[in-house]
């Protein structure tokens, strides 16, 4: 296999991992995202990451973040991303830049423009002329930037990545889609390394094989597994038969977990996601990890080192540790080659079934030993008792020379992380005691508290151990072994809560845009709304109708039919049965959709999950009739013979459980119709007419089908009871008659800003029927930190804007599953003047109301 190894002028990558300018690093890299905090706090959160130890940022540049209309580019405020790599170079930091095109990060449509899905003949993240013609208009606009700021000549940019964990995606020609990825970043004359990301272990599906195109592997391990090091050591042999290093460009945040991956050969780590932010406005995705269908939260946090308002967890200092071993080993161990330990390893507590340990440049080994348990234990190194604490994985020393700290001798054994090391004084960062064994001497060193070093001398080396607290703050150690410190940290007093009562209701709402007339309900992409909301209506009369059926709608709809308000829908394209036999009149249907964002990964579970799926209130359909078609199906597959048997559907009964069986039936409507398929567990294949099969999930069950006659084939997996499943066909009419009214992102953010509208004082609580709508303003005291607004209420959906921006969106009450951070605040930074509410009444088990809006810092 050809060699894809990329050097640079300045970065070269090999098997023995990555020279900067012919120096060796081992890279530790933190997520941070401009396009999720404000502006004024980029440098503060850059240099927060330098501080922590990390070297280096990981930086997704979101297409549909820049360009916000076919064609409207913007580059300015907060979206200048040419200042945030400045101001990481300012800093001191590395970046691996990550244009995409797509790039996931739980990011509307996985920062894919909405308005490609309204070209049928474009396909997404394929080898397409189509999209690539859209692909290079984005390429052209923002390669240029990054080429400029390329290492080392003028900027901090050390690697640039192409997509984005395409082994995930079904790309029918990934060589030919990598192929012309590389050849635009090429053109515009990148020269530092090109990498394409694994997202589970499919190098060949990721990078297509493409020369020049250098694999990376992205591991989410469970962190208490004892397998993380024999399947990342094997992806470092892989890689080095191929004269690469191992980057790892994600993974877990846990620095337990990420001291294993060093010690199994990574040269670039980079957990996702370390650095916190925002979603701000309409850019969180739909669909996510899981069950399908959740919302990402306005707070984008996993549990990363630092929070979303920049707030240092414990894994901060971890880092802090970690990086100064790190520094402490320099060359040595970024010249490292993975390998297991080499002498033995035991433990009495839970551990990793195979350890890894890296031989280190210049002799010796650095083993990883981590402690997978809850309580205190002893591992035993080469014959030797070591104390382990629990939930730690010290990195130890074994069978090294120390000749470049000073000392002619060799260091047998250290059973605690080396932070530091001049010329003969050796500094250990460790909570439990720390053995050391120099040259056949065993020296047992005291646990060390915090503020009390503790020392021991051995054939004049000084050895000097530090609580993990101190070994952060740690200046310089002394020949004698004194220690000398940072000062700590200040710490940031928290205001207490404060609940905010008296706000400005404003007398009058937002304008709609009028978007014309349509006999069926159009997308609002098709009406030029890729972030936000509109309106359709019909006058038409239900009379006489007992039940609707809503098909593709997303991604929430607020149905009023006949002047009853719904419970709000948010099925993400999956059909919905509507009873309308209590509604009022019967005439008339209003609906409000609303974009929460598109999908950021390929769900075909659901039909707005699918990546460049559309949004809107898809159609909705009148049901004349429903008639029950379980019988009548005949069999074909297993031993079944002619004249095929005629069985209920799921009904046949062989010994071979779990082969497939397929059921045939012909089904004759009048009218349009659909197929629902009652008690599907396990995706079964529907085929219409002997056409492509599809596959049809349980969280949407439906085959719409046009009048006529049809022959149906559903195959499906034996179950010997016949598993429960069932038909009905529904007969149909479309609803017809629309007209349109839209509020898109703009809209709607320009109503928030007007400085003096005509508004009136209410005092919370304030209840709402459902369907209404109130735009509240409210003045926020002053604060140098800024505030979360936690609204505490019930059916109450609001969104947020702030210094003429939308902040984000939050849903109190009955709602979908929601993930990432915190889901019930908004988040106003210092200096963003105001607060703008847009409430919305939802209907559910409780009245709408908002009780109150509580203020809390944001460094509880």
């Amino acid at each position: 296999m050809s060699r894809p190894t990329v050097v640079s002028s300045g970065i070269e990558l090999d098997a023995r991992g990555i020279r900067a300018e012919g120096s060796p690093r081992v890279v530790l890299c933190a997520s941070l995202f401009y396009f999720r905090l404000p502006r004024e706090q980029w440098r503060a959160r850059l240099e927060q990451v330098r501080a922590s130890g990390y070297t280096c940022v990981d930086v997704y540049l979101p297409w549909n973040f820049h360009e916000t209309a076919p064609g409207r580019w913007s580059f300015e405020g907060r979206h200048d991303v040419a200042a945030f790599l400045d101001l990481a170079q300012e800093v001191g930091l590395y970046v691996i830049a990550r244009p995409g095109p797509y790039i996931c990060s739980e990011w509307d449509g996985g920062a894919l423009p909405a308005w490609l899905g309204l070209d049928p003949d474009l396909r997404v993240r394929q080898h397409e002329p189509r999209f690539l013609t859209q692909v290079t208009a984005w390429f052209d606009q923002v390669l240029p930037l990054l080429a400029e700021r390329q290492y080392p000549a003028n900027g901090p940019v050390i690697m640039v990545q192409l997509e984005n964990e395409l082994d995930f995606f079904d790309c029918e020609d990934r060589t030919g889609y990598l192929t012309a990825l590389r050849d635009q970043a090429l053109r515009h004359g990148i020269t530092v390394p090109l990498i394409a990301c694994a997202g589970q272990g499919d190098i060949e599906g990721a990078t297509g094989n493409v020369p020049g195109v250098v694999p990376a592997c992205n591991f989410y391990p469970d962190d208490d597994s004892p397998h993380i090091e024999p399947e990342v050591r094997r992806y470092a042999e892989v890689l080095a038969d191929r004269d690469l290093p191992l980057l790892i460009t994600e993974t877990n945040r846990r620095h337990r977990t990420l001291r294993r991956l060093l010690a199994s050969g990574a040269s670039l780590i980079a957990p996702y996601l370390q650095s916190s932010g925002w979603n701000f406005g309409y850019t969180p995705s739909t669909g996510n990890w899981g069950d399908p269908g959740n919302f990402m939260s306005h707070g984008y946090d996993f549990g990363g080192y630092v929070s979303s308002t920049g707030a240092e967890r414990p894994e901060y200092a971890q880092g802090q540790v970690l990086a100064r071993v790190i520094d402490t080993l320099g060359p040595q161990l970024a010249l490292a080659t993975s390998a297991v330990p080499c002498v033995p390893v035991t433990a009495d507590f839970p551990t990793s079934s195979s350890p890894s340990a890296l031989d280190l440049d210049g002799g010796g080994q650095l083993v990883a030993v981590p402690h997978l348990g809850t309580a205190p234990g002893t591992a035993v190194v080469n014959g030797i008792p070591v104390a382990v604490a629990p939930d730690s994985c010290p990195l130890m020393l074994v069978n090294v020379p120390l000749q470049p700290w000073g000392y002619d001798g060799t260091l047998t054994l250290a059973s605690a992380d080396p932070v530091a090391a001049s010329d003969g004084v050796l500094t250990f960062a460790s909570e439990v005691p720390v053995t050391v064994v120099l040259d056949g001497i065993r020296v047992e060193i005291p646990a060390p508290a915090a503020g009390a070093p503790e020392r021991a001398t051995v054939e004049g080396l000084v050895l000097v151990a530090l609580a993990p607290e101190d070994a952060v703050r740690l200046r310089a150690t002394e020949r004698d072994g004194t220690v000398r410190l940072n000062d700590p940290s200040p710490r940031r007093s928290s205001a207490p809560p404060m609940d905010m009562k008296d706000v400005r209701r404003r007398a009058t709402e937002a304008h709609e845009e009028r978007a014309g007339a349509h006999r069926l309900p159009p997308t609002l992409e098709s009406l030029g709304v890729y972030r936000g909301r509109g309106t359709y209506r019909t006058t038409a009369d239900l009379t006489g109708v007992d039940e609707l059926l809503l098909v593709g709608a997303a991604d929430i709809v607020d149905l009023s039919i006949g002047g009853r308000v719904h419970p709000t829908i948010a099925g993400f394209g999956a059909a919905q049965r509507i009873d309308v036999r209590e509604a009022a009149g019967r005439v008339g249907v209003e609906a409000v959709v609303e974009i929460w964002g598109h999908a950021n990964f390929d769900d075909a579970r659901l039909p707005a999950l699918r990546l460049g799926a559309l949004r809107g209130l898809g159609t909705l359909w009148t049901v004349r009739d429903v008639a029950d078609v379980s019988a009548l199906w005949s069999v074909r597959g297993q031993w079944a013979g002619l004249p095929a048997p005629i069985r209920v559907l799921g009904g046949w009964s062989s010994t071979r459980v779990g082969l497939p069986v397929t059921y045939t039936r012909d089904i004759r409507s009048a009218t349009d119709s659909a197929l629902h398929l009652l008690g599907v567990v396990e995706p079964v294949r529907v085929s219409v007419d002997n056409g492509e099969a599809r596959t049809v999930h349980a969280e949407d069950p439906w085959v719409l089908l046009p009048a006529g006659s049809h022959q149906i084939s559903v195959t499906l997996p034996h179950h010997p009871s016949g598993g429960g499943l069932r038909a009905e066909l529904l007969g149909l009419e479309p609803v017809t008659g629309w007209t349109c009214a839209t509020q898109d992102d703009d809209v709607l953010t320009g109503f928030a800003a007007e400085t003096d509208p005509e508004r009136y004082d209410v005092r919370l609580p304030l209840a709402l029927e459902p369907g209404e709508e109130a735009w509240l303003d409210v003045e926020l005291p002053p604060s140098d930190d800024g505030f979360l607004v936690r609204l505490e209420g019930s059916q109450i959906r609001a969104t947020g804007w702030a210094a003429g921006e939308c902040v984000g969106r939050v849903w109190v009450g009955d709602r979908p599953a929601f993930s990432g951070g915190d889901s019930n605040v908004f988040w106003i930074p210092s200096g963003w003047s105001g607060l703008t509410l847009l409430l919305r009444g939802t209907a559910g088990p409780d009245n709408p109301e908002l009780r109150t809006l509580r203020l809390e810092s944001p460094h509880d």
